[in-house]
């Protein structure tokens, strides 16, 4: 219940976005990716502390609780883990997660959420990177990213993933339009934060 009563978002955004949810992990492996391709990613973004990383948690109990399915695996995906000062070294972390753990993790067939927190750590804007951040390893662990992304998403329908991020302009712009829904959360109005205390 905590989803329905104590995450102040709008009413209407938060069944958007479970419905969302719950359509990828239910339909979208019959969905055609032709004729609608479906990535099943979904991006939360706005500024710190607005409850984007509870919201993904909240999202993810209450999908496994409509779906009966007390299997729902939910993975946190610390992102800052992965940059390396060691050239390569950050595209072949992130390689890993996509083309192992995750696929390693997906063949049991239960229904997975992947929380890509602070995802801009991750999928770090490539027009953005200054040359002090050692463009070369930036653009290469997003590719890797953006690779990672498709492979997933095709290979294994159960797998959806939520992002979060403080500073959108900090995505990769290729990131961004890989996802599936985008929504923006912004702090808590005052007229739903009294109507939840």
């Amino acid at each position: 219940m905590l989803f329905r009563s104590r995450i102040i978002v709008p009413a209407e955004q938060k069944e958007r976005l479970l419905n969302h949810l719950l359509f990828s992990l239910r339909h979208r492996g019959r969905v055609s990716a032709v004729g609608l391709p479906v990535h099943g990613l979904v991006i939360l973004a706005g500024p710190p502390g607005t409850g984007k990383t509870t919201l993904a948690h909240g999202l993810a109990d209450q999908a496994a609780r409509v779906l009966g399915d007390p299997s729902l695996l939910f993975v946190d995906i610390d992102p800052h883990a992965f940059p390396s000062q060691m050239l390569g070294e950050s595209q072949r972390s992130v390689a890993r997660l996509f083309e192992r753990t995750i696929p390693d993790l997906a063949q049991r067939g239960r229904p997975i959420v992947v929380l890509l927190d602070e995802v801009e750590a991750l999928a770090v804007s490539r027009n953005g990177a200054s040359l002090e951040t050692n463009p070369v390893d930036v653009h290469r662990a997003t590719d890797a990213v953006l690779a990672g992304i498709d492979r997933v998403s095709w290979a294994w329908p159960n797998v959806t993933f939520i992002a979060t991020t403080n500073r959108r302009d900090g995505v990769d712009a290729a990131f961004l339009s890989r996802a599936d829904l985008v929504e923006e959360i912004g702090p808590p109005d005052r007229e739903i934060g009294r109507a939840h205390v």
